[in-house]
Formats: C-alpha cells, sequence, structure tokens
C-alpha cells in the first residue's frame, strides 16, 4: 500500500486537537478513494426525529492506511466515514443501505475492497511532501459548498467539481474559480480550481436536492439554514 510503514514508537505522543496518539492518526489516513456510483446511501438519526430515518447518498469509499474500508459523505463542513457520524443532534449512523434491493448492510461491500487494495497496490505512491496531491476523483452525488460572509444571512450555492486526497490523507473539495475558467465543462486537474476550505466564506457542505430546496426559498430549507445561522 501506499506510504511508508507506521512508527509506533510515537504510541505515547498525542495530536493537541484530537487528543489521539500520533500513531493511531497515521493508521486512520486515507490512502486511496474510490467513487460510489451504484446509488449506495446511508442512513442516519437524530434525537429531533426519533422515529424516522434518513438518508444521504455516499460520495466515495476510502481505504485506511490501516486496511478498514469506510464510506464517505460530506458532512456539515467536512468529508466524514460514516461510521464516525455520532452527533445526537444532527445525526447518528445507522448504517449503509442499497435501496435497490432494500437492503441494510454495515461493512464496505466487497467489491469496492478489492478495487480499493488492488488499486492502493498498483499506485504505491512515494512522495516527497504530505501536500502533494495523489488522487483526485469526480463529485457525483451533486454537492454544493454553501459560501457566506455573514454568518449565513447571505448564501452563494457552488458546485463542488471534484475531491483532491493529499498524501497526508487530507480530502479537499474543489471549487471554480470563474476568474481562472477558460473552457467548459471544468474537469478534475483543472488549473481553476480552488479548495473550498481555503475559502474564508466556506460554511457548509449541502447535497444537490437540499441545494435546490434552498435556491428555491423552500420554507423547511430556510428554516433548517435558520438553526445553522444560529449555530455558527
Amino acid at each position: 500500500m501506499p506510504g511508508s510503514a507506521i512508527d509506533h514508537s510515537h504510541d505515547n505522543v498525542i495530536d493537541i486537537f484530537t487528543r489521539k496518539p500520533l500513531s493511531e492518526l497515521a493508521d486512520n489516513r486515507i490512502i486511496r478513494l474510490a467513487a460510489e456510483l451504484d446509488g449506495l446511501e446511508i442512513l442516519y438519526s437524530n434525537t429531533e426525529n426519533p422515529n424516522k430515518l434518513f438518508s444521504v447518498k455516499l460520495l466515495a469509499w476510502g481505504l485506511k492506511m490501516n486496511g478498514e474500508v469506510v464510506g464517505l459523505v460530506p458532512w456539515l463542513d467536512k468529508l466524514v466515514a460514516c461510521n464516525e457520524i455520532n452527533d445526537p443532534l444532527n445525526g447518528q449512523w445507522q448504517g449503509y443501505y442499497d435501496e435497490g434491493v432494500d437492503e441494510l448492510f454495515f461493512n464496505a461491500p466487497m467489491h469496492k475492497i478489492v478495487e480499493l487494495e488492488t488499486a492502493a497496490e498498483y499506485y504505491d505512491y512515494q512522495c516527497d511532501s504530505e501536500d502533494e496531491i495523489i488522487q483526485e476523483i469526480p463529485d457525483s452525488i451533486g454537492t454544493h459548498a454553501a459560501l457566506s460572509p455573514d454568518g449565513m444571512n447571505n448564501i452563494v450555492l457552488k458546485e463542488i467539481v471534484s475531491w483532491r486526497l493529499s498524501y497526508s490523507g487530507n480530502i479537499e473539495a474543489m471549487l471554480i474559480d470563474e476568474n481562472k475558467q477558460a473552457k467548459t465543462p471544468v474537469l478534475p486537474g483543472d488549473h481553476c480550481l480552488y479548495s473550498a476550505d481555503k475559502c474564508s466564506d466556506f460554511r457548509y457542505f449541502f447535497q444537490h436536492n437540499i441545494a435546490n430546496k434552498i435556491k428555491n426559498r423552500d420554507p423547511d430549507a430556510m428554516a433548517a439554514i435558520s438553526i445553522l445561522e444560529d449555530t455558527s
């Protein structure tokens, strides 16, 4: 697999932000992505609607350095592993869901595990910089970034074109800089793309159905935005 061996001599060194050992963070580093192209979803619940389950389209599957394969979804302002969603208010992961066969499951599909492990073995990257980009996949679920300079009072929604994985395991959502755009369509790798994380106005991710409701000033969507405005 890509990357050097984990040095477990640092097990006692704690990251000041996550409060986890550095060796554990290295084990959890994403080293390869595989886009989800068959419409699989996650199911989640929240305390506001205790008798309901909600679904979100999966963006991709990620292979960690420790060999674990996890589903990934844009969640609030980050791309997160589905099984790590555990916020009682905003959502708790309940499993993966295949609507086509009405099946709930809890582990990555075997064909995705094989795809990721095979690709990781083939693309054995050795990088000089943690920031070096090792993979870029297109966004296939219509993710939008909400940009706001004033705490969600005024919102601009921009489509995510792609997601870039760096050697460090960081994954960035890429937006179009219209001032640098020279051609259409804009494809992954285009020089006019920039990271949403590097935009000071970036606030949240929304999937396309919610983004369209916001554009149309849907009352329920706007009520949800007001909650986000209060929390931000």
